[in-house]
């Protein structure tokens, strides 16, 4: 056995040596330095916590016909043997806009979460729908556990106003999609109305009159354009904060007039709703009566709050583009005959709402759908 034979052995040797210890460090090294879903920048344990501070909220909303809790794949709702002969399920979506920034920048954050119900639940109770149950979407891009809980139970109020369940939701953390500190909201929501007392708006006929409830101010829309009104008056992100008072009327929650309106249908009846959203009464009154037809609103007929002439004044903003945009101090409208106004109002004035005797339909076969008379 020559040296050159044992030169090979020893080399053999060694070689294996070393690839055993480059596989044994590698292992370790990539041990040592594993990713996981924290690492990437979603925190499990945080959305757990969320979990366990969302079960009593949801609990708190629970209503007859709730199957089972949080946590299933799917949300189950009953409806009630026998309550309705032809039922028709009436369903909403919609979020809460750029309302959500100022909410973030002043720290209010229960208050988006009763306006998000709110503009779902107003949405179906146009067509006279009882809101059974709702379920939210929230995302952000690290989530933090005491703001989102904040959201959600701001949630949980809304569905108590309005009489429904929550029955689930989604929070999703998604790194890299969202400015630190920032989310977005969407919510859904189901109701339901016998086939029989869908309001579409059929009924409603020339003479009709149009009541107007208040709103608790700019509600959920039109806070682009607010947002641009703080900044060209000096309160913007990067001026002077804005005053206590003018900001406590722009964070104000969305009024949810649900149970007043069911109330009402038990009483009166209504030949039609409109939810005064974006788009304002100009807009959004249109939707609900039949072509040909037309609204003459007296402009001098409700108050107008604080807020909007504040907004009006310091963006220079023109009267057409108020009442388009903003809901102007009107954050519903009721359709009646004429011999049921003032038993509407009486009504609605008992369950708590300011009502404003607005105006009437007329034939509008080639004029505007909504005409005004009078100033602002």
């Amino acid at each position: 056995m020559d040296l050159l034979f044992w030169r090979g052995l020893l080399f053999d040797a060694l070689d294996e040596s070393l690839i055993l210890f480059w596989r044994t460090f590698l292992t370790v090294n990539q041990m040592e330095n594993s990713l996981d879903y924290r690492a990437a920048g979603v925190d499990i344990d945080a959305g757990n916590a969320l979990v366990e501070r969302i079960k009593p909220i949801a609990l708190r909303t629970r209503i007859p016909g709730v199957m089972g809790g949080l946590g299933g794949f799917g949300s189950l709702f009953e409806l009630p043997p026998g309550a309705y002969q032809q039922p028709v399920l009436v369903a909403g979506t919609d979020g809460v806009g750029t309302k959500l920034k100022l909410a973030i920048e002043t720290g209010r954050h229960e208050g988006v979460g009763i306006d998000l119900v709110a503009m779902c639940v107003n949405d179906i109770i146009v067509q006279g729908a009882q809101p059974l149950f709702f379920l939210d979407y929230y995302a952000t891009g690290k989530l933090d556990v005491d703001v989102a809980a904040s959201v959600i139970g701001g949630i949980g109020l809304g569905c108590e106003r309005a009489g429904c369940a929550l029955v689930g939701g989604e929070t999703a953390e998604m790194p890299g999609m969202y400015a630190a500190g920032e989310y977005d909201l969407a919510g859904f929501c189901v109701g339901v109305v016998e086939k029989s007392a869908l309001l579409d708006g059929t009924k409603v006929h020339v003479g009709d009159r149009l009541i107007g409830l208040a709103s608790s101010g700019p509600h959920s829309n039109g806070y682009s354009l607010i947002r641009k009104i703080l900044e060209v008056s000096g309160h913007g992100p990067a001026g002077q904060p804005a005053p206590t008072d003018l900001m406590n009327q722009l964070m104000e929650p969305t009024r949810i007039y649900v149970k007043s309106l069911l109330a009402l249908l038990k009483e009166i009846d209504v030949k039609a709703f409109a939810h005064i959203t974006g788009g304002g009464i100009t807009e959004n009154l249109p939707r609900v009566f039949p072509a040909g037809l037309g609204a003459r609103i007296d402009l001098g007929s409700w108050i107008r709050p604080e807020v909007f002439q504040w907004l009006k004044a310091k963006g220079r903003v023109s009267t057409p583009e108020m009442l388009k945009t903003f809901n102007c101090g009107i954050g519903m409208v009721v359709c009646v005959s004429t011999d049921q106004e003032a038993a509407a109002i009486e009504a609605l004035t008992a369950l708590g709402e300011r009502a404003f005797s607005l105006g009437v339909m007329v034939e509008a076969p080639l004029g505007p759908p909504v005409a005004y008379e009078g100033e602002w």
